[in-house]
């Protein structure tokens, strides 16, 4: 495979604004689960009957890219999907967004990692996201301030996706906490807008399960991206999160499929199967903007 040698530029809020330009909204989660990818896709070791691994996961997701290529906003990889096959899984991840620079050049990668630490390790981390893995965006928490966030937030053209509401339903737990009367999850979204975003490649992570958090955050970054999980599996309601998570130019949104397109198919055409479900939730968006 040929290795993009230049990724200087790169930049993702301009890749991101270029898909929504064409009407792209659909975020394409990329959760490969080796348990769920097809039998037909299971690249096989004929000698001792087993599987390889990275071979089947990079096979199956450069399949999904080459069949969705032209509907999406944006690729996202939950690394916990790749870690848990040791050395296979990296090794398959790090080709995935090979394949996908190489398949989808305009197309931008977020890796979804939620770094999160002091600011020496996150050092290693951003490191890990943008040298050795090669995103063009990672998403990151919020709980140890946005002096831990320094190494990420000073790499301006790569999106630095802060997480804000998050989908599930523990959420309420700590992210509802009020902060001087406000919840706490309104509090990380003022700091992201007021005191992390200079350079102008921050955005948020809002689910598309809560979308009356949803549109209050929506009011206070403006027409920052938001990362809007939640749709499909998880439930999220697409004309709600639509009418909630658009920005002042009915744009501004990623919104995430994961299961509900990569493994939506009951045959072995899987890659046919996710390129329909992305176009009806593509078609979906746009007739609710």
């Amino acid at each position: 495979m040929q290795e993009d040698s230049d990724m200087s530029d790169r930049n993702f809020r301009k890749m991101l604004e270029a898909q929504w330009a064409r009407d792209n909204f659909v975020c394409v989660g990329l959760d490969s689960d080796l348990d769920k990818i097809p039998a037909s896709s299971r690249v096989a070791d004929d000698h001792y009957g087993s599987v390889f691994k990275g071979q089947t996961i990079t096979a199956f997701n450069r399949a999904i890219v080459e069949a969705t290529c032209d509907l999406v906003c944006a690729y996202k990889p939950n690394v916990a999907f790749y870690r848990r096959y040791g050395n296979e899984g990296m090794g398959a991840l790090q080709r995935t967004i090979a394949d996908i620079h190489r398949l989808a050049p305009d197309v931008p990668v977020i890796l979804d990692a939620k770094y999160g630490d002091i600011g020496e390790t996150n050092e290693g981390y951003a490191e890990e996201a943008f040298g050795l893995l090669r995103a063009d965006a990672t998403t990151v928490h919020p709980y140890l301030g946005g002096e831990s966030l320094a190494p990420f937030l000073a790499r301006a053209e790569k999106g630095i996706i802060v997480l804000c509401r998050t989908s599930n339903p523990g959420a309420r737990e700590f992210q509802d906490l009020l902060v001087d009367g406000k919840p706490f999850y309104q509090r990380v979204a003022r700091n992201v807008v007021g005191e992390w975003n200079k350079n102008g490649n921050c955005a948020v992570v809002v689910g598309a399960t809560y979308p009356i958090e949803l549109r209050e955050v929506r009011e206070i970054v403006g027409d920052m991206p938001i990362l809007i999980p939640g749709v499909g599996a998880q439930g999220g309601d697409v004309q709600m999160t639509v009418q909630a998570g658009k920005d002042s130019r009915r744009k501004g949104m990623i919104i995430n499929s994961s299961r509900g397109i990569i493994f939506a198919f009951n045959s072995e055409d899987f890659a046919q199967a996710a390129r329909r479900e992305t176009m009806k939730l593509r078609d979906l968006i746009n007739q609710y903007r």
